[in-house]
């Protein structure tokens, strides 16, 4: 499953939860290979320095986001060094998943997937989305960001129509809660009639 930033990814990671999915955020895998003593932590300040770290050794990541977001080369050489990190660990998880429940529904929520290439790997790609006004505010809100800040940090990424084109099925989160549980059930029983 993927989108774009602040389109509501997490809540409907939940509610394929809920309905039984075995999820993986890639958010959570992201900060995982960057642990203290990790070998991402070791690569990404000898990139970008030592200035990246917080007091405790920790990454901080606030710091490396402003220092990407405004750099696209920047933002590659992160990407580059994170995503084979963070694939490795996906593929550890996916085996497990499958050895634990051979036909359940393992769904990884990865807001660069398409970006990255990695979708290829995926049998069916969800792409959850929402309005562009109710994205910029729902971003602004989120990270107490300007509105400048926050349209500079939307249009680093690849468009929502862009990842829509790549997308098995679609799930429009601009309506609330209720309306995207709804959609995300859909969605779930069209899977569960594949496995």
């Amino acid at each position: 499953m993927t989108g774009s930033i602040a389109v509501g990814k997490s809540f409907v990671t939940s509610v394929f939860a809920e309905l039984g999915c075995h999820v993986q955020d890639a958010d959570v895998t992201a900060r995982d290979v960057v642990k203290v003593g990790s070998v991402g932590l070791q690569k990404l300040v000898e990139s970008f320095g030592d200035e990246i770290l917080q007091a405790d050794g920790s990454l901080d990541r606030a710091k490396l986001g402003t220092i990407v977001f405004n750099d696209k080369e920047k933002r590659e050489l992160l990407n580059s060094i994170l995503h084979p990190l963070i694939i490795s660990a996906y593929d550890e998880q996916m085996k497990l998943w499958e050895s634990e429940d051979p036909n359940g529904i393992g769904i990884i929520d990865a807001a660069l997937m398409i970006e990255s290439g990695s979708y290829k790997r995926f049998d069916k790609i969800i792409v959850a989305h929402c309005n562009p006004d109710v994205q910029l505010e729902r971003l602004m809100q989120r990270n107490n960001l300007e509105r400048e800040e926050a349209v500079r940090r939307i249009t680093a990424q690849m468009s929502q129509e862009e990842k829509k084109k790549f997308a098995d099925f679609l799930i429009d989160t601009s309506e609330g809660f209720e309306d995207t549980r709804r959609q995300v059930e859909e969605v779930y029983s069209k899977l569960k009639a594949l496995v």
